[in-house]
């Protein structure tokens, strides 16, 4: 194990602030700063991101991700990825290959550096040992129940185990006996002698490792007792040569046991570990146990439904990864527990898609548009704009004919005043192409919905303004009725009707919106679109960010899912916010 340690803390050497990509400073790197300056670790900065293979990663990974990957990149050292498969009752092959391309996927690379923490479960089985030897461990008989109620509560101090004066002789010989398999389920447990009055729940006495007849994915049936996760992560941690071990908050308590562990055993390093306050999204749940909750009770389609807080569901819905990481640095790294607008989130999308994503047209709710004075059978190519943010993205062409398609929306037969759109009578300017005016309507005879608008055109305005410098107050998107592509459109809005659902304590079911997902048959696209692989991005013009499905969508099948509206919230807040 040694050797694993110097192999990957070596490279490390010698770690400072890299001029390039470096984020803004905040206290964790504070601390690093300080620590480099004391000479601490031989100069070196070794982080690490711990996952849990019982579940897809979330946006909360992200931050956590980013923090990691990103201090070892701005510090010129390493980061591991090291997965905690210490449980393996809740754990799967299937979460290890997903978090592993999730990691990719944000852009970040553990080279050699991929651990388990069952690589170490011989030495941690050995480092229990050391403790039973120093007298610091001893095999406790008392039941779950019984644990629970002899440890005490905030206010009371807990009781000792009956069996905390065992000998040394007859501790080692029972947690030999719990390894060989001689007793069942949670009948023992290994727990640390430190202090049942301790203040800090943690140190009253904690399970090292316990009984669990359950395969492991790794290991198979070589163990039927596994160690904690508070006795595996920091030995873990300093057989890795990590020097700061950053976790969320809710370890806090949990860092003098950190600390403890590593005191009694003297492993050649002892990482530090850093707190920071973990991310809360409006909308949005956090827990890998809820967001289970709604896959297995078939709430959403899978950990990958784009609804889904899960970097799996946002790679879906089109979310990009420049985006993720943006907003991971927006947000910042604090000491203190709050909660970010899940508009800053779609911002940042936005943000990165307007930069990034070809303008194309597409109509999701077609109405049908006849020229009546335009040749019939002729079809015409204007040329089109890819993205004026992009000047290098260049120019596609579109085709033009007789009949097209425009939405619904985008007509009213008697408008109000405030609406500038297509109306009887009324002169509009259809995108690249030509002024058009509304001469006649076509009703369903049943519910005297239009159903065929009759226009005329002028040809003295292709792509651009009228001759006689007469106005339109309305630009609309179109597609040709005889080029346009046959497509599905899924509009998604939040999962959930209350901004906090990780408060609430009753079905989930009964606060899931759901108005969540809108499937939108019969859409029109330009045919530009025909060539669009899975993952692409675009913008629908006037209608929002969508990308082509990467499950749903094939050869003879066009399915759209809306990433993010238009509509940038956060601009709006930003622009009411008063600094």
């Amino acid at each position: 194990m040694e050797e694993i340690k110097q192999k990957h803390s070596e490279t490390g050497q010698g770690a400072s602030r890299s001029s390039n990509q470096m984020q803004p400073s905040n206290f964790i790197r504070d601390i690093i700063d300080a620590d480099l300056a004391a000479g601490k670790n031989n100069g070196r900065v070794h982080t690490r991101f711990p996952p849990e293979p019982n579940g897809y990663l979330h946006i909360g990974h992200a931050k956590s991700i980013c923090l990691n990957f990103g201090i070892a990149r701005d510090y010129r050292g390493l980061c591991n990825l090291r997965f905690d498969d210490t449980n393996p009752s809740k754990e799967d092959v299937e979460y290890v290959q997903a978090i592993m391309e999730d990691v990719r996927w944000l852009g970040f690379d553990w080279e050699e550096r991929l651990f388990y923490a069952s690589d170490y479960f011989e030495r941690l089985y050995q480092c229990a040992i050391e403790l039973i030897k120093k007298g610091k461990a001893f095999v406790c008989d008392l039941s779950p129940e019984e644990l629970r109620r002899y440890r005490g509560t905030l206010t009371e101090p807990g009781t000792n185990s009956p069996y905390r004066n065992r000998s040394v002789e007859e501790n080692l010989e029972l947690f030999a006996r719990m390894r060989a398999g001689e007793f069942p389920d949670g009948s023992r447990t290994l727990r640390a002698k430190i202090d049942m009055a301790s203040p800090n729940l943690n140190m009253r006495d904690p399970v090292m490792y316990r009984i669990l007849n359950v395969a492991h994915h790794r290991t198979g049936t070589a163990w039927c007792i596994y160690p904690t996760y508070d006795f595996a992560h920091c030995i873990s941690d300093a057989l890795e040569g990590i020097t700061h071990s950053i976790c969320t908050l809710e370890f806090e308590d949990h860092r003098p046991l950190y600390d403890w562990f590593l005191d009694q055993l003297d492993l050649g390093c002892h990482p530090r570990q850093i707190e920071f306050a973990r991310l809360n999204l409006t909308y949005t749940l956090m827990s890998k146990r809820k967001l289970l909750e709604l896959v297995e009770k078939k709430y959403v389609f899978g950990w990958d439904d784009p609804r889904m807080p899960t970097i799996a569901g946002m790679r879906r819905r089109g979310y990009t990864p420049e985006s993720i990481r943006a907003f991971c640095d927006r947000i910042g790294v604090a000491k203190r527990e709050s909660t970010v607008d899940m508009a800053l989130l779609e911002h940042c999308v936005r943000e990165n898609l307007n930069k990034h994503a070809p303008r194309v047209m597409a109509v999701l709710r077609p109405l049908t548009v006849v020229i009546d004075n335009y040749p019939e059978g002729a079809t015409e190519y204007l040329s089109a704009i890819n993205n004026p943010e992009d000047p290098a993205a260049g120019t596609r062409l579109v085709p033009f004919s007789k009949t097209l398609y425009i939405e619904q929306d985008d007509f009213m037969e008697n408008p109000p005043k405030e609406f500038f759109r297509l109306a009887p009578g009324r002169e509009v300017r259809l995108r690249y192409a030509y002024f058009i005016r509304c001469v006649d309507v076509e009703k369903d005879p049943v519910t005297g919905m239009p159903t065929v608008l009759h226009c005329t055109y002028d040809p003295d305005t292709r792509g651009g303004d009228a001759p006689d410098g007469r106005k339109v107050k309305a630009t609309l998107h179109w597609v040709s009725a005889a080029h346009s592509l046959d497509a599905e459109v899924r509009l998604y809005d939040h999962l959930f009707t209350v901004p906090d659902p990780g408060a609430y304590d009753g079905d989930l079911k009964d606060i899931i919106n759901p108005h969540s997902l809108e499937i939108l048959k019969g859409c029109k696209v330009e045919p530009s679109l025909e060539g669009a692989a899975p993952g692409d991005r675009f913008q629908f013009e006037r209608l929002g960010y969508f990308c082509v499905d990467t499950t749903d969508s094939g050869p003879n099948r066009l399915v759209f899912n809306r990433t993010v509206s238009l509509r940038d919230e956060w601009a709006k807040i930003l622009k009411t916010k008063k600094w």
